[in-house]
């Protein structure tokens, strides 16, 4: 009696452990992913829906990328505010007073505008979009992808020719 006792009680704690997993499982397989996806104090947003929006004028765009990225081809309108250093798209090196964490005063003062960010494959822009929600912005918005994304999408780029055909001549 024992014996079944104890085999009964193992199936139970199988599916005690077995059954949350599944579940999970399924509701993870079942998700289809929209134009925006909710993280955490932001937003992503696609390339497309954000051009669409763009074209409002009721946005503040944020390009977090270097200087010399920026100049190779960027969001018409678009105000640059670097996240960081990077020497592999920028060797200057710029002080921590020209980087967004002590630009955030840049920002608007509405706190309720729509802020788009962007860099160029997205991992900077979540980086920046979740300092510019952590600082009380409602609205921020990180264009999935980067600019990469957005020129594949076909969005519209300000740029000088000849700095984009020497960066992206697989782009022309």
């Amino acid at each position: 009696m024992n014996k079944q006792y104890l085999s009964g009680f193992t199936i139970l704690i199988a599916l005690l452990i077995i059954v949350p997993g599944i579940a999970e499982a399924v509701s993870e397989t079942d998700y289809t992913e929209t134009d925006y996806t909710i993280s955490v104090g932001y937003q992503n947003i696609t390339p497309c829906v954000a051009s669409e929006t763009l074209e409002q004028k009721c946005v503040f765009i944020l390009d977090v990328r270097t200087p010399a990225e920026h100049k190779h081809g960027h969001i018409g309108g678009a105000k640059l505010i670097p996240l960081k250093n990077v020497p592999a798209y920028d060797p200057v090196n710029l002080s921590d007073s020209q980087l967004l964490p002590n630009r955030m005063d840049e920002l608007p003062k509405n706190k309720d505008i729509k802020v788009f960010v962007y860099c160029k494959a997205g991992n900077r822009g979540a980086a920046a979009s979740q300092l510019i929600a952590d600082a009380g912005y409602k609205n921020v918005y990180n264009i999935q992808g980067g600019i990469d994304s957005w020129v594949s999408g076909g969005c519209p780029i300000v740029f000088d020719p000849a700095e984009w055909t020497a960066s992206y001549p697989s782009n022309l």
